[in-house]
């Protein structure tokens, strides 16, 4: 079954960025290595904080413009609710690949 994640990034400031995809260990590392231009390399956003997963592209999709179209402090509430402290999700994912 595939599944699609929708996730939310941030950096020390906390900023916060809604994303979607198929593959979500290749995208945070996509983001974390800066090599898609946009706003999350902008604002040096690489910090997995929050994600949910579900076996439909369309419900995935659903979501997260449901959440890009909630208050801060909505999606601040959501990080929080799963991860209080902020922790970065995705640490420790990436620590056996050789830098190119």
């Amino acid at each position: 079954m595939r599944h699609y994640y929708v996730y939310l990034l941030t950096n020390q400031k906390r900023t916060l960025y809604v994303g979607v995809t198929n593959d979500l260990v290749r995208r945070v590392y996509e983001h974390r290595h800066k090599l898609v231009d946009g706003f999350t390399k902008k604002y040096n956003l690489s910090w997995l904080v929050f994600y949910e997963s579900t076996g439909e592209v369309e419900s995935a999709i659903a979501r997260e413009k449901q959440i890009k179209g909630w208050s801060r402090a909505k999606k601040v509430a959501l990080i929080e609710s799963t991860n209080p402290r902020w922790v970065d999700l995705a640490q420790g994912w990436y620590d056996d690949i050789e830098p190119s």
